[in-house]
């Protein structure tokens, strides 16, 4: 057995040990493979727990419950109100920290309801030395994270998630909207929905990465720099100026540097 496939092994052999789990299933890959896993290991003793609110797209939700049904599993949805989670909207540099402690509260209650006392997430072996508030409340509130126990990097998780005939195998990362705010911006419903409907307008177009970073009035898109020359078709970007500017940017910009996870993170980083 190689490498890999023994850490998928560890993965199986560790969730068969927590007995019934419920997974924080957002669609994206790594929640996708430890759901895939978490089958495989307790059968319907491992369900999905998926959350309704403002940063989580309307279109992630729905892949959501595709995912569930394709591989049988069942799925709670719990809504929260993120407008209303203390200190959220004012957008502080901990302001992950803030949201995931509210979030997974939510969902140890719920899953506690239905008799599932283990929460798992899908953080992986990436992300450590990574700037992620979020793992302190998840941490905080005895969240589990299994592929990241069992070593799993992200282009592992891709592999094992191809193998498994997963078709999020290679989505890219899509985090939750709120990371398109500079910290100390405050975060509206409004301001949630707009960047929401900009980046849709480039995935629409067949743009796998885009950010649309809102810095007050004005949008900075960044976009894989080998992109470029189509994001500067005219009649794109007559498109994109006129849709943006309804949606209440005065300025629009693209950012020369390219895609950037966590670019909102740069001045943290040079503190």
């Amino acid at each position: 057995m190689d490498a890999l496939h023994q850490k998928y092994a560890d993965l199986i052999s560790a969730l068969k040990s927590r007995g019934r789990v419920a997974v924080a299933f957002s669609a994206g890959v790594d929640s996708s493979l430890l759901l895939y896993a978490a089958r495989e290991a307790a059968g319907d003793g491992a369900i999905a727990i998926t959350g309704r609110f403002l940063s989580f797209p309307d279109g992630e939700f729905e892949q959501s419950r595709e995912i569930c049904r394709m591989l049988g599993a069942e799925q709670i949805t719990v809504d929260l109100d993120q407008m209303a989670i203390a200190g959220f909207c004012d957008n502080p540099p901990d302001r992950c920290y803030i949201c995931k402690k509210a979030i997974f509260s939510a969902f140890l209650e719920a899953a506690r309801e239905r008799g599932f006392s283990c929460v798992a997430d899908g953080a992986n072996a990436d992300d450590a030395g990574v700037y992620r508030p979020g793992m302190r409340a998840t941490a905080e509130l005895g969240i589990v994270s299994p592929l990241r126990d069992a070593g799993l990097t992200k282009n592992e998780i891709r592999a094992l998630a191809r193998e498994a005939g997963l078709p999020v195998w290679d989505k890219p990362s899509a985090p939750c909207l709120a990371t398109r705010f500079p910290y100390g911006e405050k975060i509206t419903e409004e301001k949630l929905r707009a960047v929401a409907e900009a980046e849709k307008l480039f995935s629409d177009r067949g743009f796998r990465q885009v950010r649309v970073r809102s810095h007050g009035d004005t949008a900075r898109i960044e976009i894989d720099r080998d992109r470029f020359g189509d994001m500067l078709d005219p009649a794109f970007l007559d498109l994109v100026t006129s849709r943006l500017h309804t949606l209440g940017f005065t300025y629009v910009a693209l950012d020369l540097d390219g895609y950037e996870s966590g670019s909102m993170d740069r001045k943290l980083k040079l503190r």
